[in-house]
């Protein structure tokens, strides 16, 4: 009876036990598929965020190919008429062109909208095409209506590689970070309508009236004579035509004239010394320095000074030339540079830069003080006249401290060399020549001699660059004018030759052979007196 109880209670346990399992087991079923009922959207939401960060990983990579494209590859260099100028795409936000034309400024024309900017950058004159435009008067005429469709010609070359070029880029980003052909062609797709939208924008909004507003960005004096009377230069375009020819026939003299000099075949054993000062920024000067270098056989270039105008940051690449000649060049500041000025000459190669100190180049000891003026006003105080007793304090004072630097020197000083003629007076017998410039007249004189005391000759420069733009204020513009000096092998002057090139706008060329015939005694040349405190 007990088992048999027992049987049952086992039994109706399981039963039970039978009966409560069934529900749970239904309830679990029903959660699982509540699940998987779930689990669908879920899949699908993964999927559509997985598409959108493909997406977007196309379009950074297609953006990024696009900026580093145009920054690698839009670039062109072309003719444009007689210069040779560098055509440069970048993206920006607001469009327009800038005319770079180093180093006097820039212009800034609101030409076009859209997301490029270009920058056309004006190079120097090409000689060859130069001498073509002399050699035929009418291709004046005909380079500047070619003008026009040189840079169309020179944009369209670098619209298309600009295009090729933010394809490429963007093409290769694309096989690196996504591995795939599928979207690295999306990517080239996408980076291809992007740069061409953006060029066509440019074309679409294109403004050729914008040339005639310009906006000037460099030294407030170079203004005017950069920007121009646009309304004047339409209304009388026969009388700019003719200044264009005289000033392409200015720089071909530079070349051929020049070169035909007769050159003065000193003994053996003479220094050449080129003397040229006062460019005041005028880049044909470079011209001129280089041709009589090598056609004279310079052995060493002395700048008396007033490289620049204003003495500022933008003007300290006009000394880039000065490594171009490949010849010793000693300079000092005149009261229009400044010390950012010396300083960019003292990064060239080839430059001496003398500050009260002496050097030794070419078998010459030089020595040399820099104005101790800084005057950027194109005010100019010749040498004897207007000077007040504050400004002939500081320039007689330079020409006393460098006086003590030459009696100090344990070389004999053959050259010595201020700015301002005005500070040569205490440096009488110390030397036997003193080299100047600043008034922008040239002029050879004697120092009145200290008894006892060797003869010491001046030598005042004209302006090498033609005085700058300050040269064609007057009826005639002023000359661009250099020196050759011939120096014995006592280093006594043996010889001179002026040499004077027409102001901006004419072309003669003229070269005035002095030879002196006592060295010991110097060039028979009037005694000039200099000012004293």
């Amino acid at each position: 009876m007990d088992g048999q109880e027992n049987e049952q209670r086992n039994t109706g346990d399981a039963g039970d036990a039978g009966d409560a399992g069934t529900p749970a087991t239904g309830r679990g079923r029903r959660s699982a598929l509540r699940r998987r009922r779930g689990a669908v959207p879920a899949g699908r939401g993964r999927a559509v965020a997985r598409r959108v960060g493909v997406a977007l990983a196309v379009v950074a990579i297609a953006l990024a190919g696009v900026v580093l494209g145009t920054l690698a590859g839009g670039r062109v260099q072309t003719d444009i008429g007689p210069f040779r100028a560098e055509l440069t795409l970048a993206p920006a936000l607001t469009g327009g062109t800038t005319v770079d034309i180093p180093p006097l400024g820039a212009l800034q024309l609101d030409s076009h909208d859209g997301p490029t900017h270009l920058t056309v950058g004006l190079g120097a004159l090409d000689q060859r095409r130069t001498e073509a435009l002399i050699d035929d008067p009418a291709s004046i005429s005909r380079a500047s209506q070619s003008a026009v469709t040189d840079v169309r010609t020179g944009v369209m070359r670098l619209g298309l590689r600009t295009i090729g070029a933010t394809l490429l880029v963007t093409l290769l980003l694309a096989a690196l970070v996504f591995r795939d052909a599928r979207r690295t062609a999306w990517a080239g797709g996408l980076a291809l309508t992007v740069t061409a939208a953006s060029l066509g924008l440019a074309a679409s909004t294109l403004r050729p009236q914008a040339i005639e507003e310009p906006r000037y960005e460099g030294l407030l004096v170079n203004a005017p004579a950069i920007v121009g009377d646009a309304r004047r230069i339409a209304n009388d375009y026969t009388k700019y035509a003719e200044q264009l020819q005289r000033l392409v026939g200015n720089v071909s003299q530079l070349y051929t004239t020049v070169s035909a000099l007769p050159v003065y075949e000193p003994a053996p054993g003479t220094t050449r010394v080129l003397h040229v000062s006062d460019m005041h920024l005028n880049p044909t000067a470079w011209q001129l320095i280089r041709t009589v270098v090598e056609q004279f056989g310079i052995d060493v270039v002395i700048d008396t000074g007033d490289l620049t105008d204003w003495g500022s940051e933008p003007e300290a690449s006009f000394v880039g030339s000065i490594g171009l000649l490949k010849k010793p060049y000693v300079y000092i500041r005149g009261n229009h540079d400044s010390g950012k000025t010396s300083a960019a000459v003292a990064q060239q190669p080839n430059a001496i830069v003398l500050n009260n100190s002496t050097t030794t180049v070419a078998g010459l000891t030089i020595a040399g003080i820099g104005d101790p003026r800084f005057t950027p006003d194109k005010e100019t105080s010749p040498a004897g006249s207007g000077l007040t007793k504050q400004v002939a304090d500081q320039v007689i004072g330079a020409g006393d401290q460098l006086a003590a630097t030459v009696r100090d020197s344990p070389k004999p000083v053959d050259i010595a060399l201020v700015h301002d003629p005005a500070s040569a007076g205490p440096l009488s017998g110390t030397c036997p020549l003193v080299l100047a410039g600043h008034t922008h007249a040239r002029q050879v004189s004697k120092l009145p001699q200290v008894p006892g005391q060797t003869a010491t000759q001046l030598m005042v420069e004209g302006s090498t660059g033609g005085a700058g733009l300050r040269g064609l204020e007057g009826e005639k513009p002023t000359p661009l004018s250099m020196t050759v000096l011939y120096l014995d092998k006592d280093k006594l002057l043996q010889a001179y030759d002026d040499i004077t090139v027409g102001g901006t706008g004419q072309a003669q060329v003229n070269l005035e052979r002095h030879v002196v015939q006592n060295p010991k005694a110097g060039a028979e040349v009037p005694v000039t007196p200099t000012p004293t405190r």
